[in-house]
């Protein structure tokens, strides 16, 4: 799968673009982290690539054919997506909320069968969630309701996914986890693209990075020549540097001073 993003842009008011003339292409298990501070877009941009928001100019393709032109339910066959926050109406048993990533193979208003639910338990056991099943969605922490939303979208099977800030609300050591999965579903051949504040998770990663600027305009390229101390500094207006670790083999980033 390919997806190609050409010259997209978009305005919530006539005359204002929150982000313009956007392009890229990813192809089958790339991995692109979205830089950028907090109003910049980054989210909106999501909800474009995702069909939730309509973009006021560009469009996006999958595999060359334009997703204006496809049914919702063929786009949500291919693309995945996890925002930051989820208030579902009912308080569904976090089963049933996981294996309603089944929704585009069975119908709004059909059952989920014995395999859907196989599938569901999978991507929980996968996320290490199985234990929290039979709990109630609305009652878990923040944390616990990110890794089940993963679940979810594992449970989708798409191949494009997309993760809205998917650290947000986790520890420590469920940040360094999801950063392992994202790399693990990378090398399944899964298409992921990822915003993020933590310019290290993206460093992790090592795959394509984006920084969205203030201006709307987004730069690309490896993380290795988009993530220095001159486009960090740029960017979050501190003084920031980086240093190899040897331990971790890879580079890390820190504030200078105040």
């Amino acid at each position: 799968m390919i997806l190609q993003v050409r010259n997209l842009g978009f305005e919530y008011i006539p005359g204002h673009k929150v982000f313009h003339d956007v392009s890229f292409t990813l192809e089958s298990g790339e991995v692109l982290s979205i830089l950028g501070t907090n109003g910049a877009g980054k989210s909106t941009m999501l909800n474009c690539i995702a069909n939730l928001f309509k973009p006021t100019e560009g469009e996006i393709l999958l595999d060359g054919v334009p997703m204006s032109s496809m049914r919702m339910n063929d786009v949500a066959k291919v693309i995945g997506y996890v925002p930051q926050v989820h208030r579902p109406s009912f308080a569904f048993s976090v089963r049933e909320f996981v294996v309603m990533g089944r929704t585009p193979y069975i119908g709004a208003f059909t059952k989920p069968k014995a395999r859907d639910y196989e599938i569901a338990e999978r991507a929980m056991d996968r996320m290490g969630i199985r234990y929290l099943e039979n709990k109630v969605f609305t009652e878990l922490s923040g944390g616990e309701q990110q890794l089940v939303m993963l679940s979810r979208v594992l449970t989708q099977e798409p191949e494009i996914i997309l993760l809205d800030e998917p650290t947000n609300h986790l520890d420590y050591g469920n940040q360094y986890r999801t950063m392992n999965m994202i790399r693990t579903l990378s090398s399944e051949g899964y298409t992921v693209l990822m915003t993020t504040h933590n310019p290290d998770h993206a460093i992790m990663l090592d795959g394509k990075v984006a920084i969205l600027n203030s201006e709307g305009v987004l730069g690309v390229g490896q993380a290795a020549d988009a993530i220095t101390s001159e486009t960090l500094t740029n960017l979050y207006g501190l003084n920031v540097d980086m240093i190899y670790s040897d331990k971790a083999e890879r580079n890390i980033c820190f504030v200078c001073g105040d």
